[in-house]
């Protein structure tokens, strides 16, 4: 099971289409309407992006934007068998959004996942793109930027806050409805808030779903589900092959990432001395980059930076990481020091109280 594309529901597919390929080094790939619904998909590498807007109130995408705003309205999965996929689930009690359908060597099915979250699970019986399925597709040949530049190869991670009290329901979901397994557990926890989170994997593939919950009433997990008015994706990782060179690329086209204290890099220059180079130190500290180092017997090396919210209204936000020596799972020192930007950002925008 991997990762087919991704869908977001917004305002206007065409500026997010733009948006993706000047920010982030996207290609289109192509353009398609319905009655009521305009999509355009980019991509890099093997990331496919469905972005879909309303023609007309009647559209399901106007009916998910008046419950939420602009994000991830379906993470599809390809399969290898659609039918048993399909059956599995029934039998697990999963509501089913859409039966299986077939349409030009393509089958699909779409389940309801947490939330409004849906999943489409896709059977691909011809070599074809990974577009969103059923619609009729305009192609694009065509390269925006001719000029070489370092971009996203995969998605590497993809995480679901979910409300206080449901981590354990949803893990057992995605195990008994799609075959996940539980991998990673943490408990985040500061001076003001924390959360839990709960790393789902599938044996199969290596896509890696983390989960969260609010572990108090302060946590940015519970400000996310408050702007988010419900469980849903709070952010994507987009993998790459050159996190020193991309971060500066998106930071010049106007991309903002989550700030970081500059004592974090006073610590990582001692923890780090004689297993990076000095200049590659001041690279990271530079771009604001977080690092996990390894264990004196592990090799494993993980970049990480996030970003800002990247729509208007949402607190939905992407990642970019690097994935050196073959590194696996999260490091925990990284996710305490993202949850402490976050957090802090939070106490900007005067959306946190001491309680």
């Amino acid at each position: 099971m991997q990762i087919d594309h991704v869908h977001f529901y917004l305002n206007n597919a065409r500026q997010w289409r733009d948006w993706f390929i000047h920010t982030l080094g996207f290609q289109p790939v192509a353009s398609g309407t319905n009655c009521n619904t305009r999509t355009e998909v980019v991509k890099s590498g093997s990331v496919y992006f469905a972005l879909s807007s309303p023609l007309t109130p009647d559209s399901i995408v106007a009916q998910f934007l008046q419950r939420h705003p602009t994000g991830v309205a379906d993470v599809a999965f390809g399969v290898e068998d659609l039918e048993t996929a399909m059956e599995v689930a029934i039998a697990r009690g999963v509501k089913v959004l859409q039966p299986i359908q077939q349409h030009r060597g393509v089958k699909w099915g779409k389940i309801a996942a947490w939330g409004t979250l849906g999943h489409t699970l896709i059977e691909r019986t011809i070599s074809s793109l990974p577009l969103p399925p059923g619609m009729n597709w305009e192609r694009i040949e065509r390269d925006l930027d001719s000029k070489e530049a370092i971009t996203v190869t995969d998605i590497d991670h993809l995480v679901i806050n979910l409300p206080a009290g449901e981590l354990d329901r949803a893990a057992s979901w995605y195990e008994n409805s799609l075959g996940f397994c539980r991998q990673q557990a943490f408990t985040i926890e500061t001076q003001h808030s924390g959360l839990h989170s709960q790393v789902m994997v599938h044996p199969a593939s290596g896509v890696q779903l983390p989960l969260n919950e609010p572990a108090s009433a302060n946590s940015q997990i519970q400000e996310f589900l408050e702007i988010n008015r419900g469980a849903g994706v709070q952010h994507i990782a987009l993998k790459t092959g050159n996190i020193l060179q991309l971060v500066p690329q998106c930071t010049a086209a106007g991309l903002n990432f989550l700030s970081v204290p500059s004592s974090y890099y006073t610590q990582l220059q001692q923890r780090c001395r004689g297993y990076l180079p000095v200049t590659e130190l001041e690279e990271i500290a530079r771009s604001q980059i977080l690092v996990d180092a390894p264990d004196l017997t592990s090799p494993g090396l993980l970049l990480q930076i996030f970003t800002q919210p990247i729509f208007e209204g949402a607190a939905f936000f992407l990642e970019i990481i690097e994935r050196r020596y073959l590194v696996r799972g999260f490091g925990e020192g990284n996710f305490r020091t993202l949850f402490q930007a976050m957090e802090k950002e939070q106490m900007n925008r005067g959306g946190f109280e001491q309680l």
